[in-house]
């Protein structure tokens, strides 16, 4: 199998990472994070660059590419701890180009594309601990449309976003509908979170809905397997730098008149950090060539991914910090953003062992078939 990336890709790669270099640094993602963990200037960069498009048909507005494109990009975001939540945008262009009707495609795709519209995906409901056909959400038919009411909670800068795609039940089914914030009966309270994003607890009574897929679950477990792999492939940006601002530091941090560098036991822990950061690498590019496979095993795939990269990520945060000393947990220090990023997203779309518990189950279940 061929890893090497394409001229295209490589460009994509380039053109993400110049602008993190020269339009995000650290200065001003503090900036970003002290104003509340959200910049629709800087989203209005991430769309100048046509990244909110990846996933959107090119008749639609996009780029018309795909996962491997995402995941350069992602990457490159999180090397640079972007804070805006792009990964949205890869999913309400997936869910709403491969399920919505016509009408709803045209009003909001090339928007998503051109990013005037942000798009988050509100599924998470506090008694479902990561289960996605837990939803106490209700759809109720109204008229010749729908009305949804519920509640959901951490969605990515819900009270930033201009609309949501929201699992509700409907007729003992799970269905996914698109519902505006400005919407009557939808109300959005945004907080930061750890790692200096904003999210949102939003409230629905009984707003006005659009149906995507009367059969939502597929489609949800689809999204969120985007998100995941998005997850997966930041993260390996995130590690990237840790382990760079690691060595940097050991490079000029002096004991004994030497730099820490030298010193045997901990060039060991460098070695484990690199080896960790590498399965990680690899298991997220495993996961995104899976992204279009068969739905059994795509999710089988993305579960072994995103606990390996659990796993590395903690090892990685954990490893930087101590290396660095007291120094490594002050919020002056980058790299205790970098600890505090991997920290949240090793619990995004689902922590460590509910990924192991998905695939034991998967596991089993596979063993059943052919006892």
């Amino acid at each position: 199998m061929d890893f090497n990336f394409s001229d295209d890709q490589q460009q994509l790669r380039d053109a993400v990472a110049k602008w993190v270099e020269k339009g995000y640094g650290f200065e001003r993602r503090r900036a970003i994070e002290a104003a509340g963990g959200f910049s629709r200037e800087a989203w209005d960069e991430l769309a100048e660059l046509g990244l909110g498009g990846l996933y959107i048909p090119e008749d639609e507005g996009g780029l018309g590419m795909g996962p491997v494109e995402a995941m350069v990009v992602m990457e490159e975001l999180g090397r640079g701890l972007v804070l805006e939540p792009l990964a949205q945008s890869f999913i309400a262009g997936a869910v709403l180009a491969g399920h919505a009707d016509e009408d709803t495609k045209d009003s909001w795709l090339p928007r998503i594309a051109g990013g005037q519209a942000l798009v988050a995906l509100a599924y998470q409901e506090r008694k479902a601990r990561y289960r996605l056909d837990v939803c106490e959400a209700r759809a109720t038919k109204a008229g010749k449309g729908w009305t949804v009411t519920g509640a959901k909670s951490l969605v990515p800068a819900g009270d930033e976003a201009d609309a949501f795609i929201v699992p509700a039940q409907q007729d003992g089914k799970i269905a996914l509908f698109l519902i505006e914030r400005a919407a009557d009966g939808v109300a959005a309270r945004g907080y930061g979170t750890q790692d200096g994003s904003r999210a949102a607890e939003v409230v629905f009574e009984k707003a006005a809905a659009m149906l995507i897929a009367q059969d939502g679950l597929p489609a949800l477990e689809h999204a969120v397997d985007i998100g995941i792999a998005s997850v997966c492939a930041e993260a390996v940006g995130v590690m990237d730098k840790t382990l760079a601002i690691t060595v940097e530091y050991m490079n000029t941090r002096k004991q004994f008149g030497v730099a820490i560098a030298t010193f045997q036991a901990l060039r060991h822990r460098v070695a484990d950090m690199k080896m960790q950061l590498e399965l990680a690498r690899s298991m997220s590019y495993y996961a995104t060539l899976k992204l279009n496979a068969p739905a059994a095993e795509r999710r089988q795939a993305l579960a072994r991914a995103k606990y390996q990269l659990g796993v590395s990520m903690r090892f990685v945060s954990q490893q930087a910090v101590q290396l660095h000393g007291g120094i490594g947990v002050t919020d002056e220090y980058i790299v205790s953003h970098y600890f505090k990023k991997l920290t949240q997203l090793e619990m995004t779309f689902g922590d460590s062992l509910h990924h192991l518990g998905e695939v034991s189950a998967r596991m089993h279940d596979t063993a059943g078939v052919f006892a």
